[in-house]
């Protein structure tokens, strides 16, 4: 690992996000996913002060068919490379390392990262497929052990980890709560109400032992990134979020099937590599962009990468710690729970903004390093800086 770690110090701080746009989240039945990327799109080339001509690599995502051959020819588009990495939610953290590889190498000059969902018009229930996909995560061929969808995968792992450490519902609702309280800062996020523990904890189960609260929005909406190289960066509009550390660790064994071991056999290296390419510590991160598909995500994310030890994150997450203002703000625009569902890309933009200072009332004071954690087969993270 450590020669690995040494290689990849050469990309630390050579590429940055320059540009970040979303639409409108929501419920939008009269248009597609290609409508709402291509909104952000253009947000996210106004952001940064590029022009569509500018882009010379185009990578497009989203949890129906959608191609990036699609959006190249809708847009006019005639870059060096397009591509996609149809994996689902855990694809964002890795198309964001592809890009960041394909500008340092010199393929490209100024990647577009392009991301269109139409779940809630599609009709999608509780993270489901609507389509049959053998070779995606949990995928509907294991219907007959009750893995109906990803939140039942989830509800299993919750159960585990109750039943090892003792851990509850009603510490889990913390995470829901904490993020509620950020969306309510969002002029973004869909929910906006007040969420307490109470209310959590007599919301109905959707898949025991998970809450309502426990699960994703399922909604419509589009982002869009751009990226460049930390010489280009300079000249452009905003303040560069320069990636300092990627990390990634996958596993294929029993994929389909919800990971027994609660992933601690891809994360944690996930983990050494972020932190040993950026040079940092835990102690150095100012706020988490945590994948939260389900809450507790959020608290595996933070046993694994060495936050708190297996089996604390219950005891870690109580008392405003991941709340803005606390030892560790997670989440800090609501997340997949209460901002909207955009499978982690606007955990992306949550975290340029937040190094921007643009976040008003939700900015964490002084932020200098984000860092970007998504768990699953194909375990990913992200450390941004300033």
């Amino acid at each position: 690992m450590q020669n690995k770690i040494d290689r990849l110090r050469a990309l630390r701080d050579a590429t940055a996000i320059v540009g970040v746009g979303a639409s409108p989240q929501g419920n939008f039945p009269e248009v597609d996913q290609y409508t709402l990327g291509l909104q952000a799109f253009r947000a996210a080339l106004d952001d940064c002060g590029l022009c569509k001509q500018d882009i010379d690599g185009l990578i497009v995502q989203g949890p129906g068919n959608i191609s990036f051959v699609r959006m190249g020819e809708m847009l006019g588009l005639d870059p060096t490379l397009g591509a996609n990495f149809s994996i689902g939610g855990p694809a964002t953290g890795v198309l964001i390392h592809h890009a960041a590889m394909l500008l340092a190498s010199g393929m490209c000059n100024n990647v577009a990262l392009i991301y269109g969902n139409s779940s809630r018009a599609e009709g999608r229930k509780f993270g489901g497929m609507t389509v049959y996909n053998p070779g995606q995560e949990y995928a509907n061929a294991f219907f007959y052990y009750g893995l109906t969808s990803p939140g039942a995968a989830s509800a299993f792992q919750t159960r585990m980890h109750f039943d090892e450490y003792g851990t509850t519902s009603r510490q889990l609702a913390a995470v829901a709560v904490a993020q509620r309280k950020h969306a309510m800062l969002n002029p973004l996020a869909i929910m906006r109400q007040p969420l307490g523990v109470e209310e959590h904890q007599q919301s109905r189960y959707v898949c025991e032992p998970l809450h309502l609260y426990d699960y994703c929005l399922i909604n419509d909406g589009g982002v869009a990134l751009i990226m460049t190289t930390a010489d280009r960066a300079r000249d452009l509009k905003q303040k560069p979020a320069y990636i300092s550390g990627i990390g990634r660790q996958d596993t294929y064994r029993n994929s389909s099937m919800p990971n027994t071991t609660l992933w601690r056999d891809t994360m944690p290296k996930a983990a050494e590599m972020a932190y040993g390419m950026a040079g940092i510590s835990r102690d150095d991160v100012d706020a988490l962009m945590i994948y939260d598909s389900f809450s507790i995500n959020v608290w595996i994310s933070l046993e694994n990468f060495g936050f708190c030890k297996p089996g604390e994150a219950g005891d870690f997450t109580q008392n405003g710690r991941i709340e803005l203002g606390g030892e560790l703000p997670v989440n800090t625009h609501g997340g997949h729970l209460s901002e909207s569902y955009m499978q982690g890309w606007l955990h992306q933009v949550e975290a340029v903004r937040q190094l921007r200072g643009a976040c008003g009332a939700r900015q964490v004071e002084d932020a200098r390093i984000i860092q970007y954690i998504c768990r699953a087969h194909v375990a990913s993270s992200i450390i941004y800086r300033n």
